[in-house]
């Protein structure tokens, strides 16, 4: 079933950021047709991040009680019903279409995690997750390319709605995968049955069951330590991408004097080299400490920065090197929480945990970003932000690196069933 698993995991995926991406292709087409004031079209790509942070203890919960398979049906028919509204209604509907996405694609940021840990081998753990991260940033480009020529052939709506197929083939594909994982349960149960007729019961069995549900406080502290030092990591991360995202392109034009086109493509290299650093983490995690992949990636991540403020004329190169960075970043931090969580309900809400402060940063650094660039004047004061932000990845990145080395494989010992409530 792995191989399966993993190509329901490159479906889903692709359905996590081709969402929130598609409206950037084409906002001055959505702005006509709806009448959207500037601070309306923000809403479109600043609304689902924000409920990213929002809705994050809300979807640990949630994957807590429903299991990880409900889960993912969940998200992929949020994604598919709000792809559709987005694509129809007045103005009113779009906004209520893109909450609906931003919700449910938290709950599939959320629960990724949570499949891996549970069906990926530990020592694939790595390699898996830099496939996630890979195939979210090929749907981001893959957006951005087609969605600007569909709109052109069809309008802006039918080039919304067009990726509500993916979402489709997504759903269709996890109903058949959940059905066949059912129907070889109860196989392997009535086997199980069969096999115990006329014996015994195993007087060890119920020592064997799992542990009730603790609260997140009565978790290993060496596991919520790593977690507390994620959640700075991942918020570095994110207040570095998003920033960068939102306003490289500005930065190229203002500073090196490029056109916007030519800004625009030169910006999207930052995009195209995460797939780089999504499959080089696990390459470099199979052959060295776990502390090195992360060192390398902070040591990229510095450079983007580093270099704009001090060889800005090298710009494609500091663009690349730190599209490498968040690409491997992301993998990063996300196959330490798989490696180290303990249970199902851990991985799900360490992850609730790092992704809720990490896109609540990423939701408040780019505003203040072009803030500092208003009151200064200049890019000075958001290329330090970033490079705080890179400064605070690395530091927190290594000790939770450092101390997850120390885990045996697999997890922690007592692998406790963990209760997400609080």
């Amino acid at each position: 079933m792995l191989p399966w698993i993993v190509l329901g995991i490159i479906i889903l995926a692709l359905n996590l950021r081709t969402p929130i991406i598609a409206p950037t292709a084409i906002l001055p087409a959505i702005q006509e047709g709806t009448g959207f004031s500037a601070a309306g079209l923000g809403l479109l790509t600043g609304l689902p991040v924000l409920l990213f942070a929002l809705a994050t203890p809300l979807a640990g919960k949630l994957i807590t009680r429903l299991g990880a398979e409900t889960t993912v049906l969940a998200c992929l028919t949020g994604v598919l019903v709000g792809t559709v509204l987005r694509s129809v209604g007045p103005s009113w509907l779009v906004l209520t279409g893109t909450g609906i996405i931003g919700v449910a694609i938290t709950l599939g940021n959320i629960v990724v995690p949570v499949i891996i840990r549970r069906e990926v081998p530990w020592d694939q753990v790595s390699m898996v997750t830099g496939l996630y991260s890979a195939m979210m940033n090929i749907g981001s480009m893959a957006t951005l390319i087609g969605t600007g020529p569909m709109a052109a052939a069809f309008g802006w709506r039918w080039a919304l709605a067009a990726w509500a197929l993916l979402a489709f083939i997504g759903l269709g594909f996890w109903m058949v995968l959940i059905r066949v994982r059912i129907r070889r349960g109860r196989e392997a149960a009535r086997a199980a049955e069969a096999a115990a007729v006329g014996t015994e019961t195993d007087p060890t069995a119920e020592a064997a069951a799992p542990a009730s549900k603790q609260k997140w406080s009565q978790a290993p502290a060496a596991f919520r330590g790593i977690i507390a030092l994620l959640i700075i990591t991942f918020s570095g991360q994110s207040i570095a991408y998003y920033t960068t995202t939102t306003w490289l392109p500005s930065y190229l034009a203002d500073t090196i004097g490029l056109a916007p086109a030519t800004a625009g493509s030169t910006a999207s290299l930052f995009q195209i080299a995460a797939i780089l650093g999504a499959f080089g983490v696990p390459l470099l995690a199979a052959k060295s400490q776990p502390w090195m992949p992360v060192a390398i990636v902070a040591g990229l991540w510095l450079s983007l920065p580093v270099g704009l403020l001090l060889a800005p004329g090298a710009y494609g190169l500091w663009a690349i090197t730190g599209g490498i960075a968040q690409g491997g970043g992301f993998t990063a931090i996300f196959s330490i929480i798989a490696r180290t969580a303990g249970s199902d309900a851990q991985t799900a809400s360490a992850s609730a945990r790092v992704q809720g402060g990490g896109y609540l940063a990423a939701t408040l650094a780019p505003p203040f970003a072009g803030w500092l660039n208003t009151a200064t004047g200049g890019w000075t004061a958001p290329l330090l932000l970033v490079l705080a932000a890179t400064l605070a990845f690395t530091i927190t990145g290594l000790l939770a690196a450092h101390r997850a080395g120390g885990f045996p494989r697999g997890g922690p010992a007592g692998r406790e069933v963990l209760d997400a409530d609080d």
